[in-house]
């Protein structure tokens, strides 16, 4: 793995948006950062991509970054990241698909629809990763450790 690091310049402007300076001093506004692999190595392989959709920067490992640079990328992460921890399952509409599923999460009691039985991904460590028909992805770190009731309910589309 090469840990050298590209030269580059990070900020935020008035708006919000993420700046790029590149090492030629080109300003890219609006730059996304997007992780490789997200699950797996969520600190590891994060590409900087233009508004035009280009890779504009590879970065190895987060950790290598200016404690600056680092901050603001972890903060547009968190933000892109948003995955709610499901903590428990209150009901579901029906044990068919599409179903409406009323849930409590780290971040409050909500309901989604799921839309297929192939929405539920079943990641390393007994973890799932649960997708909305709204597109946001519900985790749940360890079935095991959800209430009996729950577990019951998921068991059904499992």
């Amino acid at each position: 793995m090469n840990d050298t690091l590209p030269t580059f310049d990070l900020e935020r402007d008035a708006f919000g948006r993420l700046v790029l300076t590149d090492a030629e001093g080109e300003r890219h506004v609006g730059v996304t950062p997007v992780r490789a692999f997200p699950l797996s190595a969520p600190g590891e392989g994060v590409s900087l991509v233009g508004s035009e959709g280009r890779e504009l920067v590879w970065i190895d490992r987060l950790e290598a970054l200016p404690a600056a640079a680092r901050a603001l990328l972890e903060q547009e992460l968190a933000v892109r990241d948003f995955a709610p921890t499901l903590l428990k399952l209150h009901g579901v509409s029906s044990f068919g698909v599409p179903s409406t599923w009323t849930v409590s999460t780290d971040r409050g009691d909500t309901s989604f629809v799921l839309k297929a039985e192939e929405d539920i991904r079943r990641l390393e460590g007994g973890a799932l990763l649960i997708a909305s028909a709204h597109g946001v992805q519900f985790r749940i770190p360890d079935v095991k450790a959800l209430d009996r009731a729950s577990r019951k309910l998921l068991e059904r589309f499992l």
